[in-house]
């Protein structure tokens, strides 16, 4: 049957105007003065062979969010990197929903690690978290669980090693209070537990990593946020090759500053 264009386009303009009209789009922009992931420093690699031993290795993130009323939302974040040769960032999309059940607020989704450049360490995982709130401040409890061949370059599947990152997990627990009007403190202690591919196979051993500090809120989406971020087991990820022939620890604990603002 053939229905004539301008009908098409009325009928495209109903169902789209409704489900813009139920949605927001926010950006966000940060400046952190280091980055790290699971309590792992993302910049490591220097000049000349060398690892970077500084304290102090500023990164620049920001991203944008699609969220609709009804709990659907999508979203890309970015952050400078520097842990492979060839990559200079890293690319997340994620897509998921939100809702409320049994009291407790509910996220389900997925999300992609995109390094360009090196593609090996490309990472997928789906995840599911719980928060309850109370009078005594939010916990939550997010579990991520990866599904891609690799997990950021570890089982080195993309270069044929024929090892596999499935099923490598990380469970994270957080808490956040604002104690006084605009200041909240914030704490969190995760468990990476790689797959035993991973495991048997390479230097990498299960550990814990935690993050604790507080965050101000200057109003108009502007906050500043000061950390205590690292990790255990650093002898197991410990990389060869600093300026002084010592090696660098990336799950050291490191004191970390962050401006962001929310557009």
């Amino acid at each position: 049957m053939h229905i004539p264009v301008t009908r098409v386009a009325a009928l495209a303009a109903s169902l789209i105007v409704p489900a813009l009209a139920g949605a927001q789009v926010t950006g966000n922009l940060a400046l952190t003065t280091n980055y790290k992931f699971r309590g792992q420093d993302q910049d490591v690699l220097g000049s000349k062979g060398n690892v970077k031993t500084s304290s102090v290795k500023p990164a620049i993130q920001g991203g944008f969010d699609y969220a609709h009323e009804i709990g659907f939302y999508i979203g890309n974040w970015n952050s400078s990197v520097n842990w492979m040769d060839g990559n200079s960032i890293e690319m997340d999309v994620y897509g998921g929903y939100k809702f409320k059940a049994g009291g407790l607020d509910w996220d389900v989704g997925t999300l992609g690690y995109i390094y360009p450049g090196a593609t090996q360490g490309n990472t997928w995982e789906i995840y599911g978290s719980g928060t309850y709130a109370s009078d005594f401040g939010a916990f939550t409890l997010k579990y991520s669980h990866t599904v891609s061949d690799d997990y950021f370059n570890w089982a080195g599947a993309k270069a044929g090693s024929g090892l596999s990152g499935r099923n490598t997990g990380y469970l994270n627990l957080g808490y956040a209070y604002e104690v006084v009007p605009k200041l909240t403190l914030k704490a969190a202690v995760g468990y990476t537990f790689f797959a035993s591919d991973i495991k048997d196979n390479t230097a990498a051993v299960d550990y814990y990593d935690y993050n604790v500090g507080a965050s101000y809120d200057f109003g108009g989406g502007l906050a500043l946020g000061a950390y205590v971020q690292g990790a255990n087991k650093g002898s197991a990820f410990e990389i060869p090759g600093g300026p002084d022939g010592k090696t660098l620890n990336p799950n050291k604990a490191r004191f970390i500053v962050a401006l962001t603002k929310t557009l």
